[in-house]
C-alpha cells in the first residue's frame, strides 16, 4: 500500500527512531500520563506496541491539526504490525482560558479537515463525520476523516480533542479502510481513557 506522507505517515517515524514495545514510563508530579498500548482500540490480529513518551512536536505532523501543535507538545506514537497506527499528543497550557482556547482552535481545524485535505493534495478525496462528545473531565470531541486517492489508498482516520483544567490531549488512530471499519465506540473509550488519565 501506498501511503501520503502527509496523511498516515507515523509509522515511518516509528520505524526511524526504531521504537520497541514498551510500557508508560513513570511520570513525575503533575505530568500528564500517557496511554498505554493496551487501552488503544483492540485489533484482531496484532497487539499494539509503543514508542517512548517524547518532547516536542510529532514528526510527521497528523493531518489537519499538525501545524497548530506547539513546540511545548509532548507525543507519544503507536503501532500494530498491520497498517494501523496511533498518535497522542498533550499539551500543558499556562492557564485554563488558554487549553480552552487551544482546544477550540484544534476542533475548528477538525470541523474543516476534510475540505482541506482535498485543498492540499488533489488526488485525494476526502469526508468526515463528527461522533460527539466523550463524557470525561471537561469534555471530549471525536472525529472520522475517511480518504480515498488516485492510486488506491483507502484510509480512516479517527481524532479526539480533550481536555483536563489547563491540559489539553490530542489522540489520532488510523487504519486502511472507510467509516464502516471506524471502531467508534473502541476509540470513545480510548479517549476517555486518554483524557481521566491526563492527572
Amino acid at each position: 500500500m501506498r501511503v501520503n506522507k502527509g496523511l498516515l505517515a507515523v509509522g515511518a517515524a516509528l520505524a526511524a527512531a526504531g521504537v520497541a514495545a514498551g510500557t508508560v514510563p513513570a511520570a513525575a508530579a503533575g505530568t500528564p500520563r500517557f496511554l498505554a498500548p493496551s487501552e488503544l482500540p483492540p485489533h484482531a490480529s496484532s497487539a499494539w506496541t509503543a514508542g517512548p513518551v517524547t518532547a516536542g512536536q510529532p514528526d510527521p505532523l497528523p493531518m489537519c491539526v499538525g501545524e497548530a501543535l506547539p513546540s511545548i507538545s509532548v507525543h507519544r506514537a503507536y503501532r500494530t504490525d498491520l497498517d494501523t497506527n496511533a498518535l497522542q499528543v498533550t499539551v500543558v497550557e499556562r492557564s485554563e482560558q488558554r487549553a480552552k482556547d487551544f482546544a477550540a482552535l484544534l476542533r475548528k481545524n477538525l470541523d474543516g479537515c476534510a475540505k482541506k485535505v482535498m485543498q492540499e493534495y488533489p488526488d485525494i478525496t476526502a469526508e468526515q463525520k463528527y461522533y460527539g462528545k466523550v463524557n470525561a473531565e471537561e469534555g471530549a470531541h471525536v472525529y472520522g476523516v475517511h480518504t480515498t486517492a488516485t492510486w488506491g489508498a483507502n484510509d480512516i482516520n479517527m481524532f479526539s480533542v480533550g481536555r483536563d483544567g489547563n491540559t489539553v490531549t490530542l489522540v489520532h488512530w488510523g487504519q486502511m479502510g472507510g467509516f464502516a471499519d471506524a471502531q467508534v465506540a473502541d476509540f470513545k473509550t480510548t479517549t476517555a481513557t486518554a483524557v481521566n488519565k491526563l492527572y
